[in-house]
């Protein structure tokens, strides 16, 4: 006969209730643990996506995701011909947020260098990649968004020809992908007011100068469109994607590139590195604090659980040590009831989070080490925890049996 098992009938209600508390506590453990990893997993996805060998960003600057880098178009030129590159494709990365529907839309606009990069690597769900050099665009499920939908962004509708599930941003937007010359179209759309008024400042400036009061035909020049003015240089990126040929040294390349003055590079593992410990370090450690904290709050509650329900059990502890019972019998009664407790709450907390983490705003992803890790840490909880009502159980007097 089983002691553990005829007391947690005897008071199944209490077991039960305790042991679905225990199991949404240990849910929230494991959700902090699957929203840290699917941190890590957003922050790396887009540069593990492209497979770029290199990623050549403005000098002194981090890359196109942890910071801000500008650098010209033409230097996707400029790296194709290293010895040993093989492509080198120009990229641009910006967050927007508009309003679709009558609600807040904030999507993370990823240029694709069409056509050398039609987005053919993207995870489409439905749909297709992008097809033509302007007003489509490939967005993420998250975003809301369905095929055949039009958005406008600057002065076009763009329409939505696929959609790709899983491509969020380390800040947890929904990505969107067109083409290079669109997404510079968007990031540096103006209002017309706006136009004209630059258009008549570039005037002044000219008249303001020698040389448009010797040339002042050169006023229409300067009032027209920026890209018919030499001076003024071409659009910028965000950084310049570099894929080198087999059989030649990755490091080798890169600091040939490296030697230019106005570029700094980074390989593709460093780039996830800047990522990691720059956008994700400080979400990572408050959440694995979070969790920390959790788990010693579980602990407590576990060790207060079992201490009361060994109070309750004196008088039948008391009357086993008057028949002769030995102590490991009553160890075994609340050990086996902590470790049973621990089990049970666990299999909730891993039931009920497959159920309800997929409503969760962020990814939460569960490794299979994680939960194996947590498994552990439950198991001796519940011996610790244990601990307590054992010697509260061990202190129990026989002869109050008799009194």
């Amino acid at each position: 006969m089983n002691l553990a098992t005829k007391d947690i009938k005897h008071n199944l209600g209490r077991f039960s209730l305790t042991s679905a508390g225990i199991g949404l506590l240990l849910m929230i453990v494991m959700g902090m643990g699957g929203i840290y990893r699917g941190l890590v997993e957003d922050a790396t996805l887009l540069v593990e996506r492209i497979g770029a060998d290199l990623w050549v960003a403005q000098k002194n600057t981090r890359g196109p995701f942890a910071e801000m880098s500008r650098i010209p178009r033409d230097l996707a030129d400029r790296a194709l011909v290293v010895p040993g590159v093989e492509t080198s494709f120009g990229f641009i990365s910006y967050t927007i947020q508009r309003s679709y529907k009558g609600k807040p839309l904030r999507l993370t606009l990823q240029g694709l260098d069409w056509p050398a990069d039609r987005g053919l690597w993207l995870p489409i769900a439905a749909g297709r990649s992008l097809g033509q050099a302007h007003y489509e665009m490939v967005a993420d499920i998250t975003s809301g968004l369905q095929v055949a939908d039009k958005l406008k962004l600057g002065k076009n509708f763009f329409t939505v020809k696929g959609l790709t599930k899983g491509m969020t941003s380390p800040s947890g937007d929904s990505m969107v992908f067109m083409t290079l010359t669109d997404a510079q179209a968007v990031q540096y759309d103006m209002s017309p007011e706006s136009i004209r008024i630059e258009r008549i400042a570039r005037v002044n400036r000219l008249f303001n100068i020698d040389l448009g009061q010797i040339q002042p035909q050169l006023s229409e020049r300067a009032s027209g469109l920026s890209s018919g003015i030499p001076a003024l240089g071409t659009s910028m990126i965000s950084a310049v994607l570099v894929r080198v040929k087999p059989g030649y040294n990755i490091e080798a390349v890169a600091k040939q590139i490296e030697a230019w003055p106005d570029v700094s590079v980074y390989t593709e593992q460093g780039q996830k590195q800047l990522l990691l410990k720059g956008i994700v370090e400080r979400s990572r450690r408050q959440l694995g604090l979070f969790r920390r904290l959790l788990i010693m709050v579980s602990a407590i509650i576990m060790a207060l659980i079992l201490y009361t329900l060994t109070l309750d059990k004196l008088h039948d502890i008391a009357m086993l040590k008057l028949i002769g019972a030995r102590n490991s019998v009553i160890l075994g009664l609340i050990m086996q009831q902590a470790i049973l407790l621990g089990c049970i709450g666990f299999c909730i907390a891993y039931l009920l989070g497959q159920w309800i983490f997929p409503y969760f705003p962020r990814r939460v992803v569960l490794v299979r080490g994680d939960l194996y890790s947590l498994a552990i840490i439950v198991f001796v909880i519940s011996i610790l925890a244990s601990l307590l009502g054992v010697w509260r159980a061990m202190r129990a007097d026989p002869g109050e049996v008799l009194a």
